[in-house]
């Protein structure tokens, strides 16, 4: 066979030399996601750690408005409300405005009673029309928000008594448009998978998240446990409820349009993972077509952007490729794969696979398990990291569960199929409000 160089020929074959340069792209672009994480690893290790409105105890408190994102959450509802109520942000400067999307269960006569005994604290908005989904739902309740920032959680998450003040004192910076506090699961020890999105979670807030803010680069809004300035949102063009990824979508948009997102990596909040492989899969696919929804959108606007640095514009294109990612690995195994059984006859084709597989493992998303070990270590769970060789199941569940998504979003596109939200289920037994 004839070879010229390490190369395969173009001439003499030409379908391995062209499946070889695919393959070297493929490697390239996944190694820089890996130089991508490695430097938010480092940057949580050793770096400046800036948390700028975390001093803020006493002010003149704005008005604000809690919303909770409710449809069928009659067993955690009323947790989420007793928790706001006892919060120490003062009553007469927040209203709680329970959203109940069309709910079947008991989650109305639930929001209801807390009414009946708080008129003065809570209105609730009962939906029973209108478009499906949390972000259709959220757009029609923040017409009712009294002042100017408004605060959301969805009806699983339970907040601290401090966690409102933390969430508001980056909103003093008039600059700031959403803010974003730190996701924890309050279900972790259920079983093999709940430990798993533990490890997740802490990875993607307590090192990903706090990373972006150390450089100043693009903390995202995720959707609950932070907030919005509604002024904000309006400059930008409202809340948009065409999107399974409100949250990614009003980030951008804030972004590109010059205001900036605060995470607040100390503002903890507690929220439930699923615990059921069926309902992660779904949920998973759910924020796969939401945030490429965002990227067919928003990405030459953002990337054409005059208010944001190179850093911000790089970290938020590598971001907006996120759930494109799996597919680009699934193609680049096929390469390997491929190139491996055409028996190419380079030395550089024949180990091609073997390279791109120690590439993918060490430097591609895999370098995600790096961010996960620096996690654990600054939680002070060392016990933990025993699991994290079982994290490449999530992950391989995750690579064919988005990349399926990506499908169903093309055809759903094609077909002009209405996009359907599939609610998390919920594990915890009801609450009542005794």
């Amino acid at each position: 066979m004839q070879t010229l160089g390490l190369l395969p020929s173009f001439s003499a074959q030409p379908v391995a030399a062209a499946m070889a340069c695919l393959l070297m792209v493929v490697v390239l672009f996944m190694v820089l996601y890996g130089v991508r994480h490695f430097m938010f690893t480092m940057s949580r290790l050793i770096g400046e750690q800036r948390h700028p409105y975390l001093d803020i105890a006493v002010a003149q408190w704005p008005v604000i408005t809690v919303f909770i994102a409710a449809h069928n959450e009659e067993k955690v509802i009323a947790g989420c409300i007793e928790a706001l109520l006892n919060t120490d942000y003062p009553a007469n400067r927040m209203t709680i405005i329970p959203v109940n999307d069309r709910s079947t269960d008991a989650t109305a006569q639930i929001v209801n009673s807390y009414h009946e005994r708080y008129p003065s604290r809570l209105s609730p908005f009962h939906r029973t029309g209108g478009k499906p989904g949390k972000s259709a739902a959220l757009k029609d309740a923040l017409r009712f928000a009294d002042g100017d920032i408004a605060i959301i959680f969805d009806a699983d998450y339970v907040p601290g008594r401090g966690l409102l003040k933390q969430l508001v004192a980056p909103f003093f910076d008039p600059e700031v448009g959403a803010v974003m506090g730190r996701v924890v699961p309050v279900n972790s020890g259920a079983n093999l998978l709940t430990r798993l999105l533990d490890l997740e979670r802490s990875a993607g807030y307590q090192v990903d998240q706090q990373a972006r803010m150390n450089m100043n680069l693009m903390p995202q809004y995720g959707g609950t446990v932070g907030g919005v300035r509604m002024s904000a949102v309006e400059a930008v063009g409202g809340w948009h409820d065409d999107t399974l990824a409100e949250d990614t979508d009003i980030t951008y948009r804030l972004m590109f349009n010059g205001w900036k997102t605060a995470y607040t990596n100390r503002s903890e909040c507690y929220e439930e993972v699923p615990e059921d492989w069926r309902v992660r899969i779904k949920q998973v696919k759910r924020w796969a077509k939401g945030h490429n929804q965002v990227l067919a959108r928003h990405w030459w606007k953002f990337a054409a952007s005059p208010y944001l640095t190179a850093g911000q514009r790089v970290d938020g294109l590598l971001l907006l490729f996120v759930f494109v990612i799996p597919l680009v690995m699934l193609a680049g195994w096929c390469l390997a794969l491929g190139l491996y059984f055409l028996n190419a006859g380079s030395l550089l084709s024949q180990l091609i696979p073997v390279f791109a597989l120690m590439v993918y493992g060490t430097l591609g998303n895999f370098a995600a398990f790096f961010e996960i070990v620096i996690a654990v270590l600054i939680d002070g769970n060392r016990r933990r990291l025993r699991l994290l060789p079982l994290n490449i199941l999530g992950f391989m569940v995750s690579l064919f569960a988005i990349s399926g998504a990506v499908g169903s979003l093309v055809m759903d596109s094609l077909l002009r199929r209405e996009l359907v939200w599939d609610k998390t289920v919920r594990y915890r037994k009801k609450v009542g409000n005794a």
